[in-house]
């Protein structure tokens, strides 16, 4: 999947779920969106508005928690500026099947994640 390269930018919206199918389901079915699976664990809209991604997790997050990923095309230097203001990383840049990117929290506690193409 081609990414957009806008530096700084909301890239992708990513939605925490007990149960991939039944949201994907509920999704197609509400809104008529259309998933694209990459794995049992991770299906990504293919129609939603913008771009999205449903991600399987053992527990609901207390609050919904739905990950606004950022888009960077410096990830090191982006993650650097993140904690130099005040942010701090929650989860260290890993990689994913076309890119990396890494989570953190911002000062009142948000969590956003940060992501680049390979």
């Amino acid at each position: 999947m081609p990414y957009p390269q806008n530096d700084k930018k909301i890239y992708y919206v990513e939605f925490p779920t007990t149960d991939l199918i039944a949201t994907k389901d509920f999704f197609a079915a509400a809104f008529d969106w259309e998933w694209q699976d990459w794995g049992p664990d991770y299906a990504a809209g293919v129609n939603a508005g913008l771009d999205c991604g449903l991600t399987r997790v053992s527990e609901p997050p207390p609050t919904g928690a739905t990950l606004v990923i950022l888009w960077a095309d410096d990830l090191e230097a982006t993650c650097e500026r993140v904690v130099e203001h005040g942010g701090v990383i929650s989860v260290p840049i890993f990689s994913f099947p076309g890119g990396r990117r890494f989570h953190f929290k911002e000062p009142s506690g948000n969590e956003l994640a940060v992501c680049c193409g390979e």
